[in-house]
Order: C-alpha cells, then sequence, then structure tokens
C-alpha cells in the first residue's frame, strides 16, 4: 500500500501527534455514541504501551472557526478517555506557546488531548502556518482518521511533511480501511459484484466509471435506477428520477457493454400511491412503473436476479439502498440484499459495505458482524472506491 504502519514504528521515548477521529456525537455535554473513540483505542494503546507519549487530536462538529466555543470543546472525549483508565490530560487550546509548553512535559504513557482543531481556521484551511505549530508538538505523526482523509486539512495532510519519512505511519483503524479498500479496488478475487443504490445518479458517477471493466456486473438499486429506466424509454410514473442526467445514464450503459461489465437494472418494483408507509401499493408486472404511482423498493423477481449474482461472486461491494428501507413495505429488497451479503460472507467471499445509509442498512437486518469490512469513513470511502486520491492517505505515502 506504499505506507508504515503504527505497528512498523519504535516509538519508545518519542512523542507523537496522533490524529484520530473523534467526532462523536453529544448531547448536554455527553458523549451519546463512543464508537469512534473505540475504533481508535487500539492505536493509542499500541503506542502508549511502545513507550510514547501522544498529542491527540481531532476535529468535533462543526464550530465557526474563531476560536474556544464550550459547546465544542474535546472535554468530554477527555473525560471518557480518563474513565478508561487513560492517563490523559486536556490541553488549554490547539496550538500555540501555551500548548507547546504542555506538550514537552508530557512522561511516556501519557496524553495530551487538544482543543478541537475547528477552532481554529488554519485547521480547514490548510493553513502552513497553523500545521508547522502542530507538528511542533511532536516527532512523530500517525494518521488514524480514515474519515477525514479525504479532506485536505492541516492536521490530515498539510502537518504531514514536516516529519521525517520514516516517523510517518497510519494507524490501524486506517490500515484496516486501505486494506480493505484497496483489495476491492486493486486485487479483487473474480467474479467481483458491486451493488449501488440511493437517490443520485449523480452522486455516483465517478463510482460507476471506476467499476466498469473491473466488476463482473454492477447491480442497480434505489431511485438511481429510474433514471437509467427512463432513459432506455421505460415509463417510470411519479418515481424520482434526475432529467438532465439522461443522457450519461444511457452513455453509462454504452460504457458498460463496450468494457464487459453487465449493468443490471430492476426487472420489477414495489411502487405506491404516494411517499407514506400506509400508502396503497403493489408490485409492477414489468420494468415499467404505473403513471400515478412511484416505485420506492425492487421487486421480487429483481431481488431473485440480484440474489443469484450475489450467490455467484467472490467479492462484493454495496453502496446504497434498493428502496426506502426506513419504511416497513418498502425495506424487504435492501434487508434481502444485506441477508444475502452476510450468506456470501460466510461462505467465504469478501463482502465489503461503504456508505452512510448502507451501514444503516447492515444494522438493521442484524448482519455488520458477518461482513468482512464495514467502511467508517462515508464521503473518504465513496471517494476512494471512486478512484479518486486522498489528500490523507496521500501524504502519508510520499
Amino acid at each position: 500500500m506504499g505506507f508504515q504502519s503504527v505497528r512498523d514504528l519504535i516509538v519508545k521515548g518519542h512523542r507523537v501527534f496522533l490524529r484520530a477521529d473523534l467526532n462523536v456525537p453529544l448531547k448536554e455535554g455527553k458523549i451519546t455514541d463512543a464508537t469512534r473513540i473505540q475504533e481508535t483505542l487500539p492505536t493509542l494503546k499500541c503506542l502508549l504501551e511502545g513507550g510514547a507519549s501522544v498529542v491527540l487530536a481531532s476535529h468535533l462538529g462543526r464550530p465557526e472557526g474563531k476560536g474556544f466555543e464550550a459547546a465544542y470543546s474535546a472535554a468530554p472525549v477527555a473525560a471518557w478517555l480518563k474513565d478508561q483508565g487513560i492517563d490523559c490530560r486536556q490541553a488549554s487550546y490547539v496550538n500555540g506557546p501555551a500548548v507547546e509548553a504542555e506538550a514537552a512535559a508530557l512522561q511516556p504513557g501519557q496524553v495530551l488531548l487538544l482543543e478541537n482543531l475547528r477552532f481554529e481556521k488554519g485547521e480547514t484551511k490548510n493553513n502552513p502556518e497553523f500545521a508547522a505549530s502542530l507538528a511542533r508538538l511532536a516527532d512523530t505523526y500517525v494518521n488514524d482518521a480514515f474519515g477525514s482523509a479525504h479532506r485536505a486539512h492541516a492536521s490530515v495532510s498539510g502537518m504531514v511533511a514536516d516529519f521525517p519519512r520514516d516517523r510517518v505511519a497510519a494507524g490501524f483503524l486506517m490500515e484496516k480501511e486501505l486494506k480493505a479498500l484497496g483489495k476491492v479496488v486493486d486485487h479483487p478475487d473474480k467474479p467481483l459484484v458491486v451493488i449501488f443504490g440511493g437517490a443520485k445518479v449523480s452522486d455516483k458517477i465517478e463510482l460507476i466509471q471506476n467499476f466498469l471493466g473491473k466488476a463482473d456486473a454492477i447491480l442497480i438499486g434505489g431511485a438511481m435506477s429510474y433514471t437509467f429506466l427512463k432513459a432506455q424509454g421505460f415509463e417510470i410514473g411519479k418515481s424520482l428520477c434526475e432529467e438532465d442526467k439522461l443522457e450519461m445514464a444511457l452513455d453509462l450503459l454504452k460504457q458498460a457493454e463496450a468494457k464487459g461489465t453487465r449493468l443490471l437494472l430492476p426487472l420489477d418494483h414495489v411502487a405506491a400511491v404516494a411517499f407514506k408507509e400506509d400508502a396503497d401499493c403493489a408490485i409492477t408486472v414489468d420494468q415499467n412503473i404505473p403513471a400515478d404511482r412511484m416505485a420506492l423498493d425492487i421487486g421480487p423477481e429483481t431481488v431473485a436476479v440480484y440474489a443469484a449474482e450475489i450467490r455467484a461472486a467472490m467479492t462484493l461491494l454495496w453502496n446504497g439502498p434498493m428502496g426506502v428501507f426506513e419504511m416497513a413495505p418498502f425495506a424487504s429488497g435492501t434487508l434481502t440484499m444485506a441477508e444475502e451479503l452476510a450468506d456470501a460472507a460466510d461462505r467465504g467471499a469478501f463482502v465489503l459495505v461503504g456508505g452512510g445509509d448502507s451501514v444503516a442498512a447492515v444494522n438493521k437486518a442484524g448482519v455488520a458482524t458477518r461482513m468482512g469490512h464495514v467502511s467508517t469513513g462515508g464521503g473518504a470511502s465513496l471517494e476512494f472506491l471512486s478512484g479518486l486520491e486522498l489528500p490523507g492517505v496521500t501524504a502519508l505515502q510520499h
């Protein structure tokens, strides 16, 4: 993968800047879900047990970037880490001489948690002076914040060049994400089948294009499928459609054919008279959707065809739901895909789930733990799978 892992570093006696994703949900100053902090604990503990002191940093929510804001303080994170038995102290601010003195005073095994990085505009603007001020806090840099790797921010990419090449590494979570995503993009066991859903073709153009010629089959569901169907002349009733993307949808179908990837579209739909849970709904007889109805899920014939594709695959990627799975009458397509993918993983296929809605769907179906890898980074995983360079990853590789 072209980067060093935290396990390759000798950290005894070193001070490590650990960029993590500690952007946890807060309610009245209390953490409501600590998953993101837990995900980075293996990296933090590896550094501390190796004899390092750690300057820990993250953003939290969306402060204005004009200095300290109590509502976005990292204090609840410091308190949580202390409760876990970690010797953690809260820095007086994000950067500056006082914080440099606090970092210099750290003993091996101790953690200094910086205040919210986004209190300073220099973080999101990738300001060189701000990046340099962060780099002065440590002699080693580790990035474990995959969810922020697609952002060219000071703590993610800007400060990394200030460290010697051999003092830069990826944390365990970052490494796990990159290995799993890289396996699907660069060296999948064939057949490779990808399932793309969600509302808009426009959000997934680069994603689809990146898998044309790579994937054996692309299975399309969700509202984006109606744009493809309309482009081919089918009736889509009141279903969602991106009218300005019809030409592009046709072009993608042509590219798929030219590159030898089968692009499959729904053969039937669950169509309702309104976007409501209790609306009258029926299964269409074919790909056409009646004029007075909107499609809100893939139908049983489509489910059967897609399930057969999944069963024949050795590598599978899922991004985006097949319908409005939050409403019970329109959840069957998405939840059945989740079950089929879990069964595929059980029999030895590599299954990667990426994207917020797909992650929510495998959690709802209760099958998340059976998947090969469930990606934590929504935007970052989407960009990586689309073949785009991630600034935070590129920085680790230089």
